[in-house]
């Protein structure tokens, strides 16, 4: 027997309603994954006090949701159907749609093995041709690291054959000597206070004793990251410096508005840990003033992380911040326009890969770039 109409639609309406609030929860779901994911991450990088009995107690909680709710999701008309497919639905998997999908998988754990190279000290045989400047651009370190990870000077010489210590990051290789903490250990190599214990700290394949107290081992290696070998001189600010610089602009006024300082996608947003933007390009670019002023720095490594920056005052209250480049081409105490060539995208001190760092400052305090950015 037909039923009628009203039943129907009915009928329709609770299938439709059931299977709109199951793909609600499952995008909830996997949000929820995604989240959890990065904040584990972040605290095991940081390897904080309260790390492990968090991870304990995430792990146990969605070992208990997955226990509870496992079959539910399983028997999902919408699950099952799209299996049969052999695909799942975009929205599911990690909330994001297809053409986004490999670029969050990008953004996985596996980056921070990518970016260190798996934390190792490896052995660079040298070829023929190879100088150190070029084996350190190779490797993506800086020209300093190479030197002092094979006791080498400025004026050392090196042939096909020699083998060279090529450290993961820039920065300096320090074996551990009795009585030394990360503190005692960062202010050696020039990384003063809490924060440059914490950049050791934060250097993911330094291990410790104590993961609380991070006491170390006597005769362990540990990375001093953007670390500088002391009573050495650098050789490397010079060779960051471009050789086509951009002229003094003469008497400038801010405008009060912030153009973009780089073409390419924003691959890190502003958060409460990263307040910043950052802005990639995998063939680099052109690095612009967002807006007039006097450049108050411009430098290499300087071990904060920041690598080689400028940072130009707009004489508003405002200034801003561009880290992680390859060249500059301003010098501290000239002025520039709005849209003047400043330096060029890199990957310099703490990087993932080529991209600018871009923070505005108001009053001193960091500011979110896109509120303010046209």
């Amino acid at each position: 027997m037909q039923l009628p109409k009203v039943l129907v639609h009915f009928r329709e309406y609770l299938r439709f309603s059931r299977n709109y609030f199951r793909r609600r929860f499952f995008r909830a779901f996997f949000r929820f994954e995604k989240s959890k994911g990065a904040i584990v991450d972040t605290l095991y990088r940081r390897r904080g006090r309260y790390a492990q009995p968090f991870v304990h107690t995430g792990m146990v909680g969605m070992l208990f949701t997955m226990v509870t709710l496992g079959p539910l999701v399983l028997t999902s008309d919408v699950f099952s159907s799209d299996l049969s497919q052999g695909t799942l639905p975009s929205a599911v998997v990690l909330g994001v749609s297809d053409g986004e999908y490999s670029e969050a998988i990008g953004t996985l754990s596996s980056d921070e093995v990518k970016r260190y190279r798996g934390g190792e000290v490896i052995e660079y045989e040298v070829a023929e041709g190879d100088t150190v400047s070029s084996v350190a651009e190779k490797f993506n370190v800086s020209q300093d690291t190479v030197l002092w990870a094979n006791s080498l000077t400025e004026k050392s010489k090196i042939k096909a054959g020699d083998k060279l210590k090529i450290l993961p990051v820039t920065g300096v290789l320090h074996k551990v000597k009795k009585g030394e903490t990360v503190y005692t250990v960062a202010k050696k190599y020039g990384l003063d206070g809490d924060s440059g214990a914490q950049a050791i700290v934060d250097y993911p394949f330094n291990a410790f004793v104590d993961d609380e107290s991070f006491a170390l081992a006597v005769g362990q290696d540990l990375v001093i990251p953007g670390g500088v070998v002391p009573d050495v001189r650098p050789v490397s600010p010079s060779s960051y410096m471009a050789s086509v610089t951009t002229p003094d602009a003469g008497a400038v006024s801010a405008t009060g508005g912030f153009v973009w300082p780089a073409a390419g996608r924003i691959t890190q947003g502003y958060v409460w840990y990263h307040r910043a933007i950052d802005i990639a390009n995998k063939s680099g670019g052109l690095v612009l003033a967002a807006d007039s002023g006097l450049v108050v720095v411009a430098s290499w490594l300087d071990n904060s992380g920041y690598g080689i920056r400028v940072m130009i005052d707009h004489g508003n209250g405002f200034v801003t911040l561009y880290g992680h480049l390859s060249r500059v081409r301003v010098a501290v105490g000239q002025t520039v326009n709005r849209g003047d060539v400043i330096g060029d995208m890199g990957s310099t001190g703490r990087s993932t890969g080529v991209h600018l760092h871009f923070e505005i400052r108001r009053g001193g305090s960091l500011e979110n770039p896109l509120n303010f950015l046209r």
